[in-house]
C-alpha cells in the first residue's frame, strides 16, 4: 500500500490544523475528532482496497518478432468483470535494452467494460526478449491509497535484424521503383550473359544480337535476348569483433552490417544466385551454406538474430583459411569489417588467399564521427588537438585502403547507414559486368 497524493494533501492540511490547534487550545477537541476521522477513513479505505479481489485483467498484443531499431506498437487490453469501477496507472514491464514512449498509462474501467491502450517500443538489442507482467497502481475506493499489483502473463518475443528494408525493396521491385531507395539498375552492354530467348529485331539492337540462321529461315530479322548470368554464389564473411560494437546513430556498426547482409541476400536470391554466410572473431561462429531456396533469408535471420559483437580482435587470415576449406565453388566473397592501419599484416595476406579462387569485395565501415570532427571549427588548443588526432586517423586509414586498391582489391568504403544500398549497387554492377 502506497499513500496517494490525495492522502498526502489531506495529511498536509491536518498538519496545518495541528499547528493551529496547538496555539488555539479551544480547537483541540475538534482536532482530535478530525484526527480520528481521518485515521478511520484511511484505514477503512486501505482495507477495502487491499481485500478487493475483482482485479482488472490484461492481454498484451505484440508481434512475435521485432526488428531492431524500429518503433513498434504494443497494445494492452484491460477488462473488468467485477462490480464498481477501477482507476489506476499501468506500466508494462518491457524488456531491457528497449526505448519506450507513452508509459505509464492512466486507465479508468467501469463494470463489465474494457479499454485498449497502446504504447510504442523500440528494441535496441537483438535476441530473445521477454515482457514481464503488467504492473498496476490501483486507486483505493476513496483514492487515499495506491495498491501495487501485477496482472497478465509474460510474453517472449524475438528481436531480429531490421527486415523492414527487405520488405520495402520487395514492394518497390514489384513496381520497378528501386531508384527510390538508391538502387540503380544499369543497362548492360556487350556479351557474356545467358541466352534467354529469340525475338523480333528491335531498333537499337546490336548486330551481334542478330541470329542470322533464324533470320534466313523466318525471312525477317530475329535477335537473341539474354539475361544476366544466374546460379552464381555470394558468401558473406562478417566480422563480429570489438570494433563492430561502435555506434553510428541509434544502431551499432554490427546491426548496420546485418541489415545490409539481409537486404543483399534477398536481392541475390531474386537475381537467381545463392547466398551463404560465415562469421569470425566470435566464440559462437556461425556458418550458413550457400543456397538458392526461398528459406535462405529466414535461415540468415535465425543464425544472426541473437549474435552480438565480442571483445575479440579479428583474425582475418584464419577466417580466410576457414572459409577456403568450406567453399569449393568460385564465389563472390563480401567481407565486412571496420578497418585499421594495423590490420595490414593479417588482412592483405587473407585477401590474397581468397582472391586465388574467388572474387573478393571488402566493405569497410567508415566512422561518421571522424568526418564530423574534421568539419568542426577549431577555436582553441583542445579543438586543434582533437582535429589533429582525427586527421591522423583518417590519413592512416586512407593509406591502408589505397594499399588494398593497389593490390587489386575491390573496396567499398562507406559510413554504416549507406552500406545496404551501396552493397546492392556494387553487386549489381559486378553481376551486370559479367565478373561473377
Amino acid at each position: 500500500m502506497i499513500p496517494s497524493k490525495r492522502l498526502l494533501w489531506l495529511l498536509s492540511v491536518w498538519l496545518v490544523f495541528s499547528v493551529v490547534a496547538s496555539v488555539l487550545l479551544h480547537l483541540v477537541d475538534a482536532w482530535l475528532v478530525t484526527s480520528a476521522a481521518i485515521a478511520l477513513i484511511a484505514l477503512a479505505d486501505a482495507l477495502a482496497g487491499r481485500f478487493r479481489t475483482d482485479l482488472p485483467t490484461v492481454e498484451r498484443k505484440v508481434a512475435a518478432t521485432l526488428p531492431v531499431g524500429v518503433w513498434r506498437d504494443v497494445t494492452l487490453r484491460f477488462a473488468h468483470h467485477g462490480r464498481g469501477a477501477w482507476r489506476f496507472q499501468a506500466f508494462d514491464n518491457y524488456p531491457g535494452g528497449c526505448n519506450i514512449e507513452h508509459l505509464p498509462m492512466r486507465i479508468r474501467l467501469t463494470s463489465g467494460g474494457f479499454v485498449s491502450a497502446t504504447y510504442r517500443l523500440r528494441a535496441e538489442v537483438r535476441g530473445d526478449l521477454r515482457f514481464g507482467r503488467v504492473a498496476l497502481r490501483l486507486e483505493s475506493p476513496f483514492g487515499l491509497w495506491d495498491i501495487a499489483r501485477e496482472v497478465g502473463a509474460e510474453t517472449a518475443v524475438r528481436c531480429f535484424p531490421n527486415f523492414a528494408e527487405i520488405t520495402r525493396y520487395a514492394l518497390l521491385a514489384v513496381d520497378n521503383r528501386l531508384s527510390q531507395i538508391g538502387v540503380l539498375r544499369k543497362r548492360r552492354r556487350g556479351e557474356g550473359m545467358d541466352f534467354l530467348q529469340l525475338r523480333e529485331y528491335r531498333q537499337g539492337d546490336s548486330m551481334r544480337q542478330i541470329d542470322w540462321k533464324t533470320t534466313a529461315r523466318m525471312r525477317k530479322l530475329i535477335s537473341r535476348e539474354y539475361q544476366d548470368e544466374r546460379d552464381q554464389q555470394i558468401m558473406f564473411l562478417i566480422d563480429c569483433g570489438r570494433r563492430m560494437s561502435a555506434k553510428d546513430g541509434e544502431l551499432s556498426h554490427f546491426d548496420h552490417t546485418l541489415n545490409a547482409v539481409l537486404l543483399l541476400a534477398y536481392v541475390a536470391l531474386r537475381e537467381g544466385d545463392s547466398a551463404g554466410l560465415m562469421t569470425f572473431a566470435t566464440q559462437e561462429k556461425r556458418f550458413v551454406a550457400p543456397r538458392k531456396s526461398g528459406e535462405t533469408v529466414n535461415r540468415f535471420l535465425s543464425a544472426l538474430y541473437g549474435l552480438q559483437p565480442t571483445l575479440q580482435t579479428p583474425d582475418y587470415y584464419q577466417a580466410a583459411v576457414d572459409l577456403s576449406l568450406r567453399l569449393k565453388k568460385r564465389s563472390l566473397i563480401i567481407m565486412v569489417s571496420n578497418l585499421r592501419d594495423e590490420d595490414a599484416e593479417g588482412l592483405l595476406p587473407a585477401l590474397t588467399l581468397l582472391r586465388r579462387r574467388h572474387l573478393v569485395l571488402f566493405a569497410n565501415l567508415r566512422e561518421g564521427v571522424i568526418e564530423q570532427t574534421l568539419n568542426q571549427p577549431v577555436n582553441d588548443i583542445n579543438d586543434a588537438m582533437t582535429y589533429a588526432v582525427a586527421a591522423s586517423y583518417r590519413n592512416d586509414r586512407d593509406l591502408m585502403t589505397r594499399r588494398m586498391q593497389a593490390q587489386g582489391v575491390r573496396l567499398v568504403d562507406v559510413e554504416p547507414p549507406q552500406l545496404p544500398v551501396t552493397l546492392v549497387n556494387r553487386y549489381l554492377d559486378l553481376k551486370q559486368a559479367g565478373q561473377l
